[in-house]
């Protein structure tokens, strides 16, 4: 079975909630370690149109998500939002170790 838009749509509230939640973690874990990435070339005096464009990667695949998510609804959205934070909390407690 194919899992289309379709079929997302029609699933249980709290499966749409974990979807979320998963999606935002991911989103978040990517986004963040790519963040701690693009300051280390900034930092290190590397080069600047990488980093530049691994910003705009950054922030184009995080925006695309979080839309994806919008279009399941609210509490997909909402819990993609969590999941963002949560991911946060993970590589900043990950960068401190």
């Amino acid at each position: 079975m194919s899992v289309t838009f379709y079929t997302l749509t029609n699933l249980p509230l709290p499966a749409l909630a974990a979807v979320g939640l998963a999606a935002g973690l991911v989103l978040g874990a990517v986004h963040f370690l790519s963040l701690h990435r693009v300051t280390r070339i900034y930092t290190a005096g590397g080069a600047v149109l990488t980093a530049l464009a691994l910003q705009l990667a950054r922030f184009g695949l995080l925006v695309a998500g979080l839309a994806a998510l919008a279009q399941l609804g609210a509490v997909p959205l909402l819990a993609g939002a969590l999941g963002i934070l949560a991911a946060r909390a993970w590589v900043l407690r990950r960068a401190r170790a």
